[in-house]
């Protein structure tokens, strides 16, 4: 049974939530960050990575960062850029990318589902990058960023959102600059509420989407907040983390790319031949080659394009090594090319399909020798894994388009 309930929100006031609105804090290196801030006094940014207020002589994991981000989100409050709803309530959000839509409900989880597994990961943490958002969230007593978690999509929640989308005004709706519209409605209605809480508590199972590094750290934060505080009760709201959830049917997953530095001493001629050892090899020519089905990848080198299809006899059914992603490391990547690990290996690096096919070939024309565009891994095969308790190579997921951060905002205390 999960534990999904509705949360009293601090959001931005309508007339500034367009500027207020931000893209996650970890799709930003600190350069980036500091200039995307830039002449945009309002930005969410700004207290999500609250290094962009000092020089660089100030380290970005300094403790002044974060009472800084502190600073300027309860200035922001008291100043009426945010306000505070009074009442419990969901909220639904709803993206639109290139005409298609996905909604979610705007939501808190418990961070004993996390603990025992209701709410199910398939992707590894690192401690170190967990530290930062541990310190964040802490320090501003607020969770800023919401968790993108999954689930299998279920007639009633659908039916509030539809009558609510119908018979409610929005509270926000506008077009960020990249092209994306963000709309967001307040679920208020005993019932309806009543309705959404009921229909999660007969799901055993939610999925992390994106945002595994954000969602260890909010759940770390609120075992914290229970180790000083024995006496807890397990309704605080320290004990659940802000997440939007969206039904499967409506998720896009896109292709995530690999570029390769060098052919691991290879002629481009032993290569192929290599390669042609478990994949059938085709050769395109000079247009970006695309895959179209599971198990077919197309490859960029020497500025060509080819189509490689694994060999049918290496396919089986265990979730993971069934994965496109795994195929190409496991033979290919691994025994040709010598990438053993990707987490760590300088060799190797990883281009999300918002970019396109172009930046492949950009890439390899500049500091790369060997793409590879995947076919895109589905939400299915995500709940898989999860289901089986797995965890999926990294870098297998890429989504799109991203929750912003800013427009909601959920209080520990």
């Amino acid at each position: 049974m999960a534990t999904i309930k509705p949360f009293r929100c601090i959001r931005p006031a309508a007339r500034v939530a367009a500027d207020v609105a931000a893209l996650p804090y970890d799709v930003y290196n600190r350069s980036e960050a500091c200039n995307e801030v830039k002449d945009k006094p309002l930005s969410f940014l700004r207290i999500d990575r609250a290094e962009t207020q000092f020089d660089d002589s100030v380290d970005t994991y300094d403790e002044r960062v974060y009472q800084k981000a502190r600073e300027l989100l309860d200035g922001m409050i008291n100043v009426g850029i945010f306000v505070c709803d009074e009442d419990d309530a969901y909220f639904i959000y709803e993206l639109v990318m290139d005409g298609r839509s996905q909604t979610g409900i705007v939501a808190c989880a418990s961070i004993d589902d996390y603990q025992n597994n209701i709410i199910k990961k398939h992707e590894n943490t690192r401690a170190e990058k967990e530290a930062d958002r541990i310190k964040h969230v802490d320090t501003c007593n607020a969770q800023t960023g919401p968790i993108f978690l999954a689930y299998r999509s279920q007639d009633i929640i659908n039916a509030v959102v539809d009558k609510t989308k119908k018979e409610t005004a929005a509270l926000y709706d506008f077009v960020a600059p990249d092209g994306i519209a963000h709309r967001v409605w307040k679920i208020a209605d005993a019932a309806d509420i009543a309705a959404i809480k009921g229909a999660f508590e007969k799901l055993d199972s939610i999925y992390i989407a994106d945002g595994h590094h954000r969602a260890a750290s909010a759940v770390r934060v609120g075992l914290m907040r229970r180790e000083a505080n024995p006496g807890y009760k397990g309704d605080e709201e320290f004990n659940f983390f802000l997440s939007v959830l969206f039904p499967d049917d409506q998720l896009m997953i896109m292709d995530y790319n690999r570029v390769v530095k060098d052919l691991n001493g290879l002629t481009t001629e032993e290569f192929l031949e290599k390669v042609r050892e478990n994949f059938d090899v085709e050769l395109i020519g000079k247009e970006p080659y695309k895959p179209v089905r599971r198990y077919e990848m197309g490859m960029f080198l020497d500025g060509n394009w080819y189509r490689i299809m694994m060999r049918a006899v290496f396919l089986n059914e265990h979730p993971v090594e069934n994965l496109d992603v795994s195929m190409l490391q496991r033979f290919l990547l691994t025994p040709v090319l010598g990438i053993g690990d990707p987490k760590t290996d300088k060799r190797i690096d990883f281009v999300g399909g918002i970019r396109g096919l172009k930046e492949l070939e950009r890439r390899c024309n500049e500091d790369m020798k060997v793409a590879f565009a995947m076919y895109p891994t589905s939400i299915q095969q995500l709940f898989d894994v999860s289901d089986a308790g797995l965890l999926m190579p990294p870098k297998s997921t890429w989504f799109e388009p991203k929750l912003r951060s800013g427009l909601f905002i959920h209080k520990l205390s």
